[in-house]
């Protein structure tokens, strides 16, 4: 694929941005101003100040003295470099590659992007219209090089878009700043006489470099294509997205379900060529009226399964909200693992936790009820209650222990003890009643006690002696002591567990 770059110049950044403030300001003379050496001196002049003579560099006072009604504001720190990082992430809509050019420009990277415009000279224009229709002063080329598109945009007066091959004939007749030199190798050039890129464009390197320094052959090798320019993106590339422009605004829940099914055959058709599947994923849908609507799932396994992963978004399609209408899907893989192949038996088996339609239930239970609604526990290497246990990272994960099984544990764990009143015989013995939320409950039959002694090198305390008992009504619980038996015996007891 041939590389493909587009440069966007911002003539006006900041006072474009104090116009779209106050709208008042487009139609008079107005700068911007900064404290230079105990002078207020202009930093930036609307496209009015600058046709009545106000220029970059020029001192305030001079200007009011042949410009009286030129407003001037104060100069806000940063204010270019934030509006250009907002205005490149606007800009992530067209191509996922956007850099910033201080002080006022952006680089795109559209290889393989325009096409889906009908080509390049539409995808310019929606570009440009879309960010004059929004106040800012916009000149935008497209080019085979970064340096040539930087160059077409700013000094070109003919097509902003050069076809590939074709930079050193269109550089030619621009002047040297074309090729973003420092000023003082400009004014050298000038001096000698070498106004066009055409008079030095074919000197020997050598040549150039003694005379002007590394910097001006290093542009003219850059603009011509003969060495790649590195650009840092704004936001890094997953290496799992796609993106689904669309040609009419997506109103309706029928239509994103057709861009969610066509954004996960390609991707999962990537995936399953590497041998990886989806643990999550997340879609964006950029709105016309500039905002993000955003809808993810999780999975319990790493699958490539596309009907699977259908029914989980069609969960989650009733939460789109088109408004105006949806001009670009991204669906992204945050979460890819690698996926072993699903074995096919020659006949029917109970396959326990390595049955693939196991995490597809659990997934689309989850995407109904929550994420955090179905957990799944494995034994841990504790004896104290509470630690016995822990999450599993996966339904696949296998455990390092066993449960331990030569002593009841309840179905049901209290995260924390509950405080319960008994009534006791005699001390050690098993209770006869206790009091919980209220209820009184009479033991019928009780089994105990079993110590379980405090990890003291995690934490300190007194242990504990558990008892198994079923009340009158034949429901079972698992109660315990803290310590030794005392005279206030009724405050060491406590509720922990229900069994089934």
């Amino acid at each position: 694929m041939e590389k493909r770059f587009a440069s966007i110049w911002f003539r006006y950044l900041t006072t474009d941005r104090h116009a779209v403030r106050r709208p008042d300001l487009r139609a008079v003379p107005f700068a911007l101003a900064a404290p230079v050496h105990g002078r207020m001196v202009i930093t930036e002049a609307n496209a009015v100040a600058e046709t009545q003579g106000v220029a970059r560099g020029m001192v305030v006072a001079d200007a009011m003295a042949f410009l009286p009604v030129l407003e001037v504001a104060d100069e806000r720190p940063g204010l270019a470099a934030r509006l250009l990082h907002v205005l490149g992430l606007w800009c992530i809509r067209y191509t996922p590659i956007v850099a910033v050019q201080p002080p006022d420009g952006l680089i795109l990277d559209i290889s393989g992007c325009a096409h889906l415009w009908g080509g390049e000279r539409r995808y310019l224009k929606d570009i440009v219209g879309r960010l004059r229709s929004r106040g800012f002063h916009v000149r935008m080329a497209i080019a085979g090089t970064i340096g040539a598109a930087w160059a077409v945009a700013r000094f070109g007066r003919e097509t902003p878009i050069v076809r590939s091959g074709e930079e050193a004939n269109t550089l030619m007749a621009l002047p040297p700043a074309a090729l973003r030199l420092e000023p003082e190798v400009t004014a050298k050039l000038h001096k000698l006489g070498l106004r066009t890129i055409d008079s030095f464009m074919h000197m020997p390197p050598s040549v150039l470099r003694r005379r002007f320094g590394e910097d001006l052959p290093r542009r003219l090798r850059q603009a011509l294509g003969r060495e790649e320019e590195p650009i840092v993106p704004l936001r890094p590339i997953p290496p799992y997205v796609e993106r689904l422009p669309c040609l009419e605004p997506i109103r309706t829940a029928a239509g994103v379900e057709i861009a969610i099914q066509r954004l996960l055959e390609s991707l999962c058709k990537r995936l399953a060529g590497e041998g990886k599947g989806l643990r999550a994923a997340s879609l964006m849908g950029h709105r016309i009226d500039g905002k993000v609507v955003q809808v993810g799932i999780t999975t319990s396994r790493a699958t490539a399964s596309i009907p699977h992963l259908i029914k989980l978004f069609a969960l989650k399609v009733p939460q789109i909200e088109p408004a105006l209408g949806i001009e670009l899907f991204v669906l992204e893989a945050s979460g890819v693992e690698d996926a072993d192949p699903v074995q096919e038996a020659l006949w029917s088996s109970t396959a326990g936790l390595e049955d693939p339609a196991l995490p597809e239930l659990i997934d689309r239970l989850k995407g109904r009820a929550g994420i955090r609604a179905i957990y799944r526990y494995l034994p841990d290497e504790h004896h104290w209650p509470e630690r016995s246990f822990r999450e599993a990272s996966s339904i696949v994960e296998l455990p390092s222990t066993g449960w331990k099984s030569d002593r009841p544990r309840p179905t049901r764990l209290l995260p924390q003890p509950e405080s319960i009143e008994v009534t006791a015989p005699i001390p050690d013995y098993p209770p006869m009643l206790f009091r919980y939320r209220g209820t009184a409950h009479p033991i019928k039959r009780a089994d105990g006690p079993e110590r379980i002694e405090r990890e003291w090198w995690m934490d300190p305390g007194e242990h504990r002696d558990y008892y198994c008992v079923e009340d009158d009504q034949g429901r079972r619980y698992w109660l315990f002591r803290a310590g030794h038996y005392d005279d206030d015996s009724s405050r060491q007891w406590f509720l922990h567990g229900f069994f089934a």
